[in-house]
Parts: structure tokens; C-alpha cells; sequence
């Protein structure tokens, strides 16, 4: 620390210099005070701004105005739903090419009942063709009501040994099947490094990344998303999720017409 150092040498020039050189001297000390000040200020800027360190504004921070929603599958098929905070509420529908979740009809119905935002999503294999896994899971999902604002999530988690290029490709063509057959644009949900290793060119499609060393969302999009649309900041004691969007704005990337 400089001032200490200073202030001692100032105080000898004060008892041994004439009156004008005594002013001379302080002129010269405040002067080297206020340059190491200085230097001090913008190394310490430096310091909080490592090179090459851009902040970014696609990270929602943690805020009132996000909202709260979960994701259950089988592993909770009793879960009340009518006692839940949850604003939106997202629920497993299907699996691979023959399976269906046993609880998913109940939820369905609770959650059209309870009238909050509701979705389904299909857990993806790569090793299955995609177009028989998207035609799987819209059979189940066009079993049950629709409602306008119902969303679709394609959930993928695992390579099942195929490349990055093959589990892209799938994920492509999964996604832009369902599309095609609903006129709605499915989500796409992943673990975060999953989804910036296997997700390029799938922007398009809103982005459900799950990061749980994360708060609520304060989340990057990974890839080549530019933002993302929830946020599964835990899976204690259950999934839990946030969205930068509003009830009303998840409904609009749902199904347009029942």
C-alpha cells in the first residue's frame, strides 16, 4: 500500500523545506498519490475482467419472474397434481419404439383438468429408427385430449453407441417428422453437455436443458441455441423446472388447434 509511504515523506519535506517548497513537495506528492490511484484502479479492473471474458446476457438470472413447472414419468404415478405450485407441468409419454408409460393417461388428465400448461415428451434411442419413434410416441399422445398449447419434447439422453453425426442426424429427423405430422414445433430436452456436443443446428427448436450446478436460471444455452426456454435446475426430491417464458407464452409453442 503507497499512501503510508508518501504521507511520511511529506511530513520530512514539511519540517525541513521553506515554506514554498514545502508546497512545491505536496504539489509533487498528491500528484504521485493520485497516478498510483490510479495505476491501483485499473489493475484492479484487469483483474475483474480476465481478456477474452465477454459477459453474456443469455444467462437468466434467478427472478420472480420465472416460471415453475415440473417433469414426472412413472417413477412418480400418484403424484398430486391438484397440491402443486407447478404453473406448467411436462410428463412422459412414451419410450424407444414399444414402450408407454403406465402413468401417463392419469397425469394427462389431471393436468387438463387443473388447466396449467401441460406437455409430453418421448424418450429417444438412436439405435431405433426415428421415424418409427416419433410415430410411437404420437400414437400415444393422439390417444389421449388435446387441448391448443399442449407441448411435444423429444428427451434425449444417450448415444446408444452411434457417432455425434448419427445421433445429430436422429435427433433432425425425429424432430422435424413431429413437426411435420402436427404442425408444431417440438422441444428438444438434454443434460447440457449433451446438448453442446450432439444438438448443433437444432436451434429451431426450444431448448429444454437440464444443469443441475446451475441456480435457477442462470443457465447459458449451449450449441448453437441462442437462449433457452427451461431451465431443470434440480431432480430433488423430483424434477423441477423454470421457464423464461410466461404460462402464456409456453402455450404458444404448443399445439395450435386440438
Amino acid at each position: 500500500m503507497p499512501e503510508p509511504r508518501l504521507a511520511a515523506i511529506a511530513h520530512t519535506l514539511k519540517n525541513r523545506l521553506d515554506p514554498l517548497t514545502q508546497r512545491l513537495s505536496f504539489a509533487v506528492a498528491g500528484a504521485i498519490l493520485a497516478g498510483t490511484t490510479a495505476i491501483a484502479g485499473i489493475a484492479a479492473v484487469t483483474l475483474a475482467s480476465p481478456a477474452g471474458q465477454v459477459p453474456t446476457h443469455e444467462a437468466q438470472p434467478e427472478s420472480a419472474s420465472l416460471t415453475y413447472g415440473l417433469d414426472i414419468s412413472n417413477y412418480e404415478p400418484l403424484y398430486d397434481w391438484n397440491a402443486s405450485a407447478a404453473q406448467f407441468g411436462i410428463i412422459k409419454a412414451t419410450e424407444g419404439t414399444s414402450f408407454r408409460d403406465a402413468s401417463f393417461a392419469r397425469h394427462w388428465l389431471q393436468l387438463g383438468k387443473k388447466g396449467i400448461v401441460r406437455g409430453a415428451y418421448h424418450y429417444g434411442h438412436p439405435r431405433n429408427d426415428p421415424v418409427a419413434e416419433a410415430e410411437h410416441f404420437l400414437s400415444v399422445v393422439n390417444a389421449q385430449p388435446a387441448e391448443p398449447g399442449d407441448l411435444l419434447v423429444l428427451d434425449l439422453e444417450t448415444t446408444d453407441g452411434k457417432s455425434v453425426a448419427e445421433v445429430n442426424a436422429w435427433a433432425k429427423t425425429w424432430l422435424s417428422y413431429v413437426k411435420a405430422r402436427t404442425g408444431t414445433t417440438p422441444m428438444f430436452y438434454s443434460g447440457w453437455n449433451f446438448a453442446n456436443t450432439y444438438g448443433k443446428g437444432l436451434a429451431e427448436y426450444p431448448l429444454w436443458v437440464a444443469h443441475y450446478s446451475k441456480a435457477k436460471g442462470a443457465v447459458t444455452p449451449p450449441a448453437d441455441w441462442k437462449s433457452w426456454t427451461i431451465h431443470q435446475y434440480t431432480e430433488s426430491p423430483i424434477d423441477q423446472n423454470v421457464s423464461a417464458l410466461t404460462a402464456d407464452q409456453l402455450r404458444g409453442l404448443g399445439r395450435h388447434a386440438a
